[in-house]
């Protein structure tokens, strides 16, 4: 008889972002006169940059001819677009990256999952508490992250770093010694940054120990202050202890088109072998590539026309978290984030748990958020909202949270 993997059984629930979708569906299916403004799952609202959508249009008319035609391409992505984020996102920033060290993928939720093909189940995994769901469910499916303890809410061979109110959301280091270390910066849920103080910590500690450190960037092109570090590459001893993620998601909306990238330093080396060439071999094992037409919408935004409108895209996000952050302080609410990061990480009021909270907003003000405890033991109590919906919407948002407070 067929076995099935027993790790999936032990999953809770569903998905953090499939469990918000069903309740909202649900309120929606009961009351459907209410007219709901969703400030929860982080998808993009504003359209495709002109730029994108030229070159979009002329690969497809390219691939309508004999000579332009393009069936399987490399794996890794196309020399264009990886040679244009080896310039554009990295050697502009004084950052030595080769394209042969680039792997665009369809997503940097799929590479933070897919990672842990290349590693033991026996490595020792830490993550920041609150966390983005995804490397803590799909190393709990690889069997990494032991049982879980529902009392708790957290599993057990999981090491959490606590990310709160007093350690400014920044995880540290923890006395368990990990094998593989999560990083988020900007942080998803809470929107914090890690200085580069705190990142040289990190890159001397897992060098000392060989841990590795998986480094998500996804909201990288939200930074607006001038000494954060937008890369951990910019941090020197990286390229022997980092992988780091990066998405086109956020920064030119692809959340519909998929395209992404990981890139793995050649220098790199666990248990005697090249972590790159690892990566490489499970890419040309079990993924075929980017769509051509995609990737080369995506080398449309490293031209002067895209780079500019995609900057007025992410521009229009940002003053979106300033309204919600803004809006809820001056009404007593305590918010955190959207400074760097699209997302605000709102404190309950009175001690509220995040569920009730989530249920009262959506009830009360048709306005549907994230419950922090989804994220995290140390996730309750709080709430994310995502700066990505349209600016008149999201104004109403706020005025409906305030009048229900």
């Amino acid at each position: 008889m067929v076995k099935v993997n027993q790790n999936y059984l032990k999953l809770p629930g569903s998905y953090l972002f499939s469990e918000v979708a069903r309740r909202i569906s649900a309120y929606s299916a009961a009351h459907p006169e209410a007219k709901i403004i969703k400030l929860s799952i982080g998808d993009v609202t504003r359209p495709l940059a002109p730029a994108v959508i030229q070159a979009m249009h002329a690969a497809v008319e390219e691939m309508g001819t004999f000579e332009g035609f393009h069936g399987y391409g490399p794996e890794q992505g196309y020399p264009f677009l990886r040679e244009a984020i080896a310039q554009f996102d990295y050697a502009a920033r004084g950052v030595d990256i080769l394209p042969e060290e680039i792997f665009v993928s369809d997503g940097a939720k799929s590479d933070c999952g897919n990672i842990g093909d290349i590693f033991g189940a026996d490595n020792v995994v830490a993550v920041c508490d609150p966390v983005y769901p995804v490397y803590v469910d799909t190393n709990a499916m690889a069997g990494r992250a032991g049982d879980f303890q529902e009392s708790l809410g957290r599993w057990s061979r999981l090491v959490y770093m606590p990310c709160v109110e007093s350690n400014g959301f920044s995880p540290e280091i923890p006395k368990e010694q990990p094998d593989l270390i999560y990083l988020c910066f900007p942080n998803n849920p809470t929107g914090a940054m890690a200085t580069r103080e705190q990142l040289e910590a990190w890159v001397d500690y897992a060098n000392a120990t060989g841990a590795v450190i998986l480094y998500d960037s996804a909201y990288e092109a939200f930074i607006t202050q001038e000494d954060i570090p937008h890369t951990i590459f910019e941090i020197e001893g990286a390229r022997t202890c980092a992988i780091e993620f990066r998405s086109f998601s956020k920064t030119a909306g692809f959340t519909g088109n998929r395209c992404a990238y990981t890139v793995v330093p050649r220098e790199l080396e666990r248990d005697g072998a090249r972590l790159n060439s690892l990566w490489n071999r499970r890419q040309t094992t079990k993924f075929n590539g980017v769509p051509y037409v995609v990737q080369r919408g995506a080398a449309a935004i490293y031209t002067p026309e895209g780079r500019a409108q995609i900057m007025e895209s992410i521009a229009y996000y940002q003053n979106n978290a300033q309204v919600i952050r803004a809006g809820l302080s001056a009404v007593g609410l305590e918010c955190f984030g959207g400074v760097n990061a699209p997302y605000i990480w709102l404190k309950t009021p009175k001690g509220m748990g995040s569920w009730d909270f989530f249920d009262l907003l959506l009830d009360r003000a048709n306005v549907a958020a994230t419950p922090g405890a989804g994220f995290g033991p140390s996730g309750e109590g709080y709430l994310r909202l995502t700066a990505f919906g349209g600016a008149e919407a999201t104004r109403e948002a706020v005025e409906r949270i305030k009048a229900v407070l």
